[in-house]
């Protein structure tokens, strides 16, 4: 899979901008500030209808803009589409696919496969358990798109089911009977359907995933490993077993059941603190280096390999199981010395396509030569 044509409309810093792209690596070279990420954050957000720098769609409309659009051209073997988004922040957004008008937005997902490594990954192995949540999730959509659907169902319980503790716990605080709690156990119901759907997906992954980022680690950083994987459950914790769940195949009915076990034995709390205390929205992936958890104990170089290995697996994955996916490298070069930034360029240079930022082209290894755009002033150019 390779995207050929990429078209933005006012985009983050841009009016317009038409890139022709091609199979191989494209380099996209300038001083910072200057809208190199911005190209490949639109990539990216076909891919998983999010960016990896902000958590809303609002900065990514262009100041004084009501709206973006991002179109790009894909090809894929012998198959071509067209695929677009409209970003309304405030407002739905809207969805084109091959010209029809007739999709939603999270149709697309599948249409566009990319992996993204950018700076921002040091807090997959540094940052709190929200980070490694949506590496996951992010990944088990683009293995199952379906799991999109799956992923707001459970949002949506989950949000339904907060307001209802919240409106008990104020009751409560205030002195008043309470709100009607009769509906709690249907929640509950409703939250370990969806939310067994997606433990059971992302303990799948984590399996598939073990074996390649042990791998790719060692690509990276010889001797350094091996590297550990395991998640850790919060409804398993709760129901007093132990929380570092098995990954695997596992039955949606099992966790079912345990999820609702875990919800009737923290009910008083929840009640009392109104929110969600078990679930998906609560769990997170340990990382480990030999028998230490990485988060505390690994160096900022250990951190910075094992960051990339998890985005390497990620490719790996992605390829082993269908098409391609376009491997977005966004400013990295310049945060790896010297042997980390030779063994990255030797493992992607074979890529279908590989798109990579730097300030200055000395950043950029001599393994990765292919197609270079200077970006400067609002324009992309290519050289």
């Amino acid at each position: 899979m390779h995207v050929t044509h990429l078209s933005l409309a006012d985009f983050r810093s841009y009016v317009t901008a038409e890139v022709e792209l091609g199979p191989g690596v494209s380099s996209f070279i300038g001083p910072n500030g200057q809208g190199k990420t911005n190209l490949v954050e639109a990539v990216g957000y076909l891919a998983t209808l999010g960016s990896h720098r902000v958590s809303s769609d609002a900065p990514l409309v262009r100041m004084g803009a009501d709206r973006a659009v991002i179109r790009a051209a894909v090809v894929e073997g012998e198959r071509r589409q067209l695929v677009e988004i409209e970003l309304n922040p405030g407002r739905a957004n809207r969805a084109r696919l091959n010209r029809s008008t007739q999709v939603r937005p999270r149709d697309l997902l599948g249409v566009v496969r990319t992996v993204l490594f950018a700076p921002e990954d040091l807090e997959l192995v540094k940052g709190d358990p929200g980070e490694r949540r949506r590496f996951l999730d992010e990944l088990v959509t683009a293995r199952v798109p379906r799991l999109a659907g799956v992923r707001a169902d459970y949002e949506r319980v989950l949000k339904q089911r907060n307001s209802l503790l919240k409106s008990v716990a104020m009751a409560r605080r205030h002195g008043g009977r309470g709100a009607d709690l009769s509906t709690l156990d249907v929640w509950d119901q409703h939250l370990a359907r969806s939310g067994a759907e997606l433990l059971a997906q992302r303990l799948a992954l984590v399996a598939a995933l073990r074996p390649l980022a042990d791998k790719a680690y060692e690509r990276v950083a010889p001797g350094g490993g091996p590297v550990g994987l395991e998640y850790r459950g919060s409804a398993a914790e709760a129901a007093g077993e132990d929380p570092a769940l098995p990954a695997g195949p596992a039955s949606r009915e099992e966790l079912a059941a345990l999820l609702l076990a875990a919800l009737a034995e923290v009910r008083p709390r929840e009640i009392e603190r109104g929110v969600t205390l078990v679930g998906p929205h609560r769990d997170d992936l340990v990382l480990r280096l030999g028998p230490l958890p990485a988060k505390g104990y690994a160096s900022h170089g250990e951190s910075w390999s094992l960051a990339l290995a998890l985005r390497l697996a990620s490719y790996d994955l992605l390829k082993e199981e269908g098409p391609e996916p376009v491997l977005v490298l966004d400013d990295v070069f310049a945060e790896l010395d010297a042997r980390r930034r030779e063994r990255l360029a030797e493992s992607v240079a074979g890529g279908e396509q590989v798109l990579v930022t730097a300030a200055v082209p000395e950043d950029v290894p001599s393994a990765l030569t292919g197609t270079r755009f200077a970006v400067a002033d609002g324009g992309v150019e290519r050289e």
